[in-house]
C-alpha cells in the first residue's frame, strides 16, 4: 500500500476518534452514557431507511445481548429520549421511537459540526462527492464485512 493511501487511512481513522470524542462529550453532557448515543444515532438511521425499529434491530447493531438492550431502552425511556410504541400492523411488536427533545438535543451539538461537512461537500464538484461517496461505503463495508485480526 503506498503511503499516500495509508496516510488516508490514518486520516479517516482520526476522524473517527474525533468523532466518537465529540458524541462522548454529548452523552456526558446529557447524562447519557456514549452506548445511548450510538443507540439513538441507530435508531435515527433506522427510521430514516423506513425500517422497523425494534429492540432486536437495536440489540443486534450494537451487539448487545437481550438484558443489555432492555437497560439500554429503559435507561433511554427514563430520560425521555426514546418511546415504546405499539406497531399499527402487529401490535405484539413494540417499536422504539427517538423522542423530539432527543432529536433536539442532537440537533443542537452537532449541527454546526454537520453543517461544516455539508459547507465541505458543497466545494467538492459532483465527481468528487461521488469518488467521496464510493470510499466511505466501501470503507464502511471493510468494517462491517470483515473481522479484525483475521
Amino acid at each position: 500500500m503506498p503511503d499516500d493511501n495509508l496516510q488516508l487511512v490514518h486520516l479517516l481513522r482520526a476522524v473517527t476518534v474525533e468523532f466518537g470524542l465529540r458524541q462522548a462529550e454529548f452523552a456526558a453532557r446529557n447524562g447519557m452514557h456514549p452506548t445511548d448515543v450510538r443507540a439513538l444515532v441507530c435508531l435515527l438511521d433506522a427510521a430514516r431507511a423506513d425500517e422497523p425499529a425494534t429492540a432486536g434491530l437495536l440489540g443486534a447493531r450494537l451487539g448487545l445481548n437481550s438484558a443489555g438492550t432492555t437497560s439500554l431502552i429503559d435507561r433511554l425511556e427514563r430520560l425521555g429520549h426514546v418511546a415504546r410504541i405499539r406497531d399499527d400492523r402487529d401490535r405484539r411488536r413494540v417499536l422504539l421511537r427517538v423522542e423530539p427533545q432527543a432529536i433536539r438535543l442532537g440537533q443542537e451539538f452537532f449541527g454546526p459540526l454537520i453543517d461544516g461537512l455539508l459547507d465541505v461537500l458543497d466545494s467538492l464538484d459532483p465527481t468528487e462527492r461521488d469518488t467521496v461517496r464510493r470510499f466511505l461505503t466501501a470503507a464502511h463495508t471493510v468494517f462491517t464485512t470483515r473481522e479484525p485480526g483475521a
